[in-house]
């Protein structure tokens, strides 16, 4: 059958299941082996906070790890696959840490259902095998973005894109590393086509619902795999113009169906994901970095901030203009709060996240002195413009246009395995910690990915929940 005879899914899934390990490139494995380490550093702190707490209490253990079972990261207890793919990928995005810019937020999707199909079969993984499965996870998840318009308008519309294109992108890992062929692999995206779901309405009262779509997208496409695996068909037309399509169900007025294919095998979607520096919503990012560079990389002298005054989209505004602080999950989208914190603190990573430095007094005293602007001549994803007024000094203002963290401005390896180590140390002991990352950043070097399993064992039961 030619290209031009095969279905959007058909050629999408024979790229998927027919490309071999050795043809990611290079800087593109390198650059998965960084997200990699990122996101498992992200979903161990994250094991440890209530979202992650709450979504084991609801899944069944299983007795003890074997065949058929996989940990939950970050502590002693085994689940089924897909109870496990769930578990970890609410606690990758538990504190907002995880990276973006691919489906959104692809790394807690597509690794909870990544290493949730190794527990799906019997024979090793080799760590470029592993790779390739993820690069080609987040290739997908961000293709099905794109086509349906790109970030804002699929967003702006009220749907998540970490679920509803994710799930996409968890599928194709989980098809990968389970060996479907590209009928197969076929039959599981038009699969995850019909598991597909999100919605923002998470925003307006700071629910913990979103915590909870990166769970459900990896679960939702390893099933998807699974299902194709046993014999069961999919939708084959999934991304076709007809009633029931995915793009015209979810993406009517935006669609953009040639997205899914253009430059396919040579423009890599994971080479423009961003990983995160500060804890909070990823729109708030180069606010903060503004702030902190207006500041000298220092907290402020409050008795002589007069206001910070920012400019900014609607579309920003509306997503991280809130000024709620209870629960953290409120705070974390508050684009204010992150400004107070940098202000306050000097920094907005997690430990300006935590209950009792978000109850200090001088937080009230910082968000009180920021103003938000709508700016209408702002698109919709521009970065914010900052002015800082001093007494007894001229305003100053300044814009960041690539914040840091960004594939153009990339945390620095040391500051990349700092982030690492912080997170990941909530709850591992030295020697897994130092273990897991040698292991990820030695990945292509691997027999079999399973050795890894081991050193995600920690104690985040025994921790005190982050909230």
């Amino acid at each position: 059958m030619s290209a031009r005879d095969r279905s959007l899914s058909e050629q999408l899934a024979g790229f998927v299941a027919g490309l071999p390990d050795d043809a990611i490139p290079e800087p593109v494995v390198g650059r998965a082996k960084r997200h990699i380490l990122d996101t498992l550093g992200a979903a161990l702190a994250g094991s440890a906070a209530l979202e992650a707490r709450s979504a084991r209490a609801i899944m069944q253990p299983m007795q003890a790890a074997g065949s058929g079972a996989t940990g939950a990261w970050g502590t002693r207890l085994a689940f089924g696959p897909r109870d496990a793919a769930f578990v970890n990928g609410v606690a990758a995005h538990a504190l907002e840490l995880d990276d973006s810019g691919g489906c959104d937020h692809s790394g807690a999707v597509v690794l909870p259902a990544a290493f949730a199909a190794l527990a799906c079969s019997e024979r090793p993984v080799s760590g470029r095998a592993f790779i390739a499965a993820v690069v080609l996870g987040y290739d997908v998840g961000r293709r099905v973005l794109e086509a349906c318009g790109g970030y804002s308008p699929h967003n702006g519309r009220g749907w998540h894109s970490t679920m509803t294109c994710g799930v996409f992108g968890a599928a194709a890992a989980a098809a990968r590393l389970l060996g479907l062929d590209a009928a197969q692999t076929a039959a599981a995206l038009g699969h995850a086509g019909s598991f597909a779901g999100g919605l923002w309405g998470f925003i307006h009262d700071a629910s913990q619902t979103k915590r909870m779509h990166t769970g459900r997208a990896a679960e939702g496409g390893l099933l998807a795999a699974l299902l194709a695996r046993e014999g069961v068909s999919g939708p084959s037309q999934v991304f076709a113009d007809v009633w029931g399509g995915f793009f015209n169900a979810f993406a009517a007025e935006t669609q953009e169906p040639a997205a899914l294919l253009a430059d396919l095998g040579t423009q890599w979607k994971l080479m423009r994901c961003s990983v995160k520096p500060h804890a909070s919503c990823r729109s708030a990012h180069a606010a903060v970095d503004a702030t902190l560079e207006l500041l000298g990389h220092r907290a402020c002298d409050l008795d002589r901030l007069e206001d910070v005054h920012v400019r900014l989209s609607a579309f920003v505004e509306r997503m991280c203009g809130g000024r709620d602080l209870h629960p953290l999950a409120s705070a974390q989208m508050s684009l204010p709060y992150a400004l107070a914190a940098a202000l306050v603190y000097g920094h907005a990573g997690l430990d300006a996240y935590a209950d009792a430095q978000r109850r200090d007094p001088r937080i009230g005293v910082a968000m009180s002195r920021i103003v938000l602007e709508v700016d209408p001549a702002m698109s919709d994803l521009d970065e914010p413009f900052v002015t800082l007024s001093m007494r007894d000094a001229e305003p100053r203002s300044l814009q960041v246009p690539v914040p840091l963290g960004d594939p153009r401005n990339p945390l620095a390896d040391d500051a990349l395995l700092a982030k690492y180590r912080s997170l990941a140390g909530v709850v591992l002991d030295e020697a897994p910690l130092a273990a897991l990352a040698d292991a990820v950043l030695g990945l292509e070097r691997i027999a079999d990915v399973r050795r890894l399993l081991r050193s995600l064992v920690g104690h985040a039961d025994t921790r005190a929940a982050l909230q």
